[in-house]
């Protein structure tokens, strides 16, 4: 099983964001997406999850083109926003409520992914009252309670304490050992140590970049 993205392009206006991208990846991978500030990551990213429309381009999941159905790509991807997308006046369990019936709900918790990502802790929580950390672990449970076999992740571990990085990098360690396919943006030294190949996206192009634990390196690319 694989994904590919083909020659996908997107105007706004008549500024070019992005042109030609296109990258394959097989199951069990993940993908790291580099870029600096404003060159079109999240743009990307949002364009695979449907949020926004692409002006060219396919995205290929076993030969069928998930922009053309709606439906199978619902049921086949998952996408996490850098920004929070939660109902602020919910608690966690509310949040969630939206997404899972109640025994998948306890199931998940008790030993699934929401008990891995540690949701349990402020189950009862609002979402005003909570960490940023709280938040992201809480978007991510929701996101997924579709199982995905692709994740779309915008800087997951952005500004978060140690603890909760922990416990998305442990997630998405999983998610890949079980066969699933992350495209992931990110700055963050743990997540490009999780990426199989790496990326950089700059003035609209995306190149294949050797990471080697260098960040100097790294950063001088960008």
């Amino acid at each position: 099983m694989s994904v590919e993205i083909k020659n996908i392009k997107k105007y706004f206006k008549k500024k070019r964001v992005l042109t030609d991208i296109s990258l394959q990846v097989h199951e069990g991978s993940c993908v790291g997406i580099l870029g600096g500030n404003g060159s079109g990551k999240s743009t990307l990213l949002s364009i695979l999850a449907g949020v926004q429309e692409r002006d060219e381009g396919q995205f290929l999941y076993c030969d069928k083109d998930l922009f053309g159905d709606a439906a199978l790509r619902s049921r086949t991807v998952a996408y996490v926003p850098q920004g929070n997308p939660l109902i602020e006046e919910l608690t966690a369990r509310d949040n969630l409520m939206l997404w899972y019936d109640a025994k998948s709900l306890q199931r998940e918790l008790s030993d699934g992914v929401l008990g891995m990502l540690g949701v349990g802790d402020f189950i009862k929580v609002p979402v005003n009252k909570m960490s940023g950390g709280m938040k992201k672990r809480l978007s991510i449970g929701c996101a997924v309670a579709t199982p995905p076999k692709i994740l779309l992740l915008d800087e997951p571990s952005a500004a978060l304490d140690l603890v909760c990085k922990e416990r998305i990098y442990n997630y998405l360690k999983n998610f890949k050992q079980e066969g699933g396919i992350i495209l992931l943006a990110t700055h963050d030294v743990q997540e490009l140590d999780l990426c199989d190949v790496w990326y950089i996206l700059k003035d609209g192009q995306l190149r294949p970049y050797e990471y080697d634990g260098n960040v100097h390196r790294l950063v001088g690319q960008l």
